[in-house]
């Protein structure tokens, strides 16, 4: 075990034996472990001993040495945006090493993939990586920036990718370029380490349905069907039996009823030679398609708690105009879903390019605690005392 991995775990073997025996909690000289450069690992272990209420620590430095220091497995999500290669100039473009602020996009690739390896290392079994990076030209040529980091991650160091996300930020800077299109989206990379059994609350971020209704003695559901249509249909079709009319029909009633009683939030009816397949015509392809042809009908049911959210999110980018300390802070919007679905309550949120600190101000706000890191002091005080007014 490296040393500093050493001595993080006495500290929290430390805390665990206060908890435990109820009694103040021991100096960092417990067990061996210097005072010199130990306050940043206190604040940590504190944080991931747990805690009733939502905190943050912060940590200033290189973030694959930071996240060195940490121990494998304690942070359940990261949600993080790298600063884009040759895009911007932060602060930290006056320390040597800074992200983004290579020579060549090969170089970018090389630091930026040091530090999500210690990410996988740190995450949880359980654990997700969401990340968002924009794209860059050179010499009038996209580069793709962002789809070479997501390759590179799952082919070089084995993540799994579960979505690409579109972020569309409906607005945008001045584009005065007269041989291409305005550029107004960015990517969202959602990435986890095994492919099942992670965490993932999909209920919690599923959008909340609107309710069926009683008019004139009919069910009529939370957009508008009442089923008076799909009958009609059924009556009047000539591609089903009257066998598989008189079940349609019931099938009809029976699902109305659902709808009712909340089972289900709507649904919409497809009959046989009335409305398309929903996919593919072919039985061979489509088990929708085989339904059709063997009973005649299928429901598309939607779910009782509502639709769940697209891979495309439409959010304003956070207005900059005024903010000279950080020229690109993202939306706090962009990382509330993320932390809704996939950190547990009373998780650890990491953010080890924290900036201002959106991600940790989200994360308490949402009841998590979190981490976050970065080169720049003064990015890092201002992201403490966005944390410490909403716990104030």
């Amino acid at each position: 075990m490296p040393p500093a991995h050493r001595q993080l775990a006495a500290i929290l073997e430390c805390a665990q034996l206060a908890r435990v025996d109820k009694l103040p909690r021991p100096s960092t000289n417990c067990r061996g472990v210097s005072s010199a450069g130990s306050t940043r690992l206190e604040h940590v272990a504190s944080l991931l001993q747990g805690s009733d209420k939502p905190s943050a620590a912060f940590m200033v430095g290189d973030a694959a040495r930071v996240l060195a220091e940490l121990p494998s497995h304690c942070i359940d999500v990261c949600m993080t945006s790298p600063p884009y290669w040759r895009q911007r100039q932060y602060q930290a473009s006056s320390h040597a090493g800074a992200i983004g602020l290579e020579s060549s996009f090969a170089e970018y690739l090389a630091g930026l993939l040091a530090v999500l390896t210690q990410v996988k290392r740190v995450l949880k079994p359980t654990g997700s990586l969401w990340l968002n990076l924009g794209d860059t030209y050179v010499d009038k040529c996209l580069l793709g920036m962002p789809w070479r980091v997501a390759l590179a991650l799952t082919d070089q160091q084995g993540w799994v990718l579960r979505n690409d996300i579109v972020w569309h930020k409906l607005k945008g800077g001045p584009d005065h370029a007269r041989d291409k299109l305005r550029n107004l989206h960015e990517h969202v990379f959602h990435f986890v380490k095994q492919r099942r059994g992670y965490f993932y609350d999909v209920d919690a971020i599923r959008k909340t349905p609107g309710r069926a209704q009683v008019k004139n003695g009919s069910i009529v559901s939370a957009t508008g069907v009442t089923g008076v249509r799909y009958k009609r249909q059924i009556e009047l079709s000539c591609d089903l039996t009257a066998d598989e009319k008189q079940t349609a029909i019931a099938a009809l009633n029976d699902m109305l009823k659902q709808v009712a009683d909340g089972t289900y939030a709507d649904f919409r009816m497809v009959i046989r030679g009335r409305q398309r397949t929903t996919h593919s015509n072919s039985t061979k392809l489509s088990g929708r398609a085989r339904e059709l042809r063997d009973r005649g009908f299928y429901f598309l049911k939607y779910h009782p708690k509502g639709a769940k959210p697209s891979d495309v999110w439409e959010i304003l980018p956070e207005d900059t105009h005024g903010r000279s300390l950080h020229f690109a802070p993202y939306p706090a919007d962009l990382c509330r879903l993320p932390l809704l679905a996939t950190c547990p309550k009373e998780g650890v949120v990491l953010d080890p390019f924290c900036g201002t600190g959106t991600t940790n101000v989200v994360a308490t706000e949402l009841g998590y605690r979190s981490i976050g890191i970065d080169r720049v002091p003064e990015y890092i005080e201002l992201a403490r005392a966005r944390c410490l007014h909403l716990q104030s």
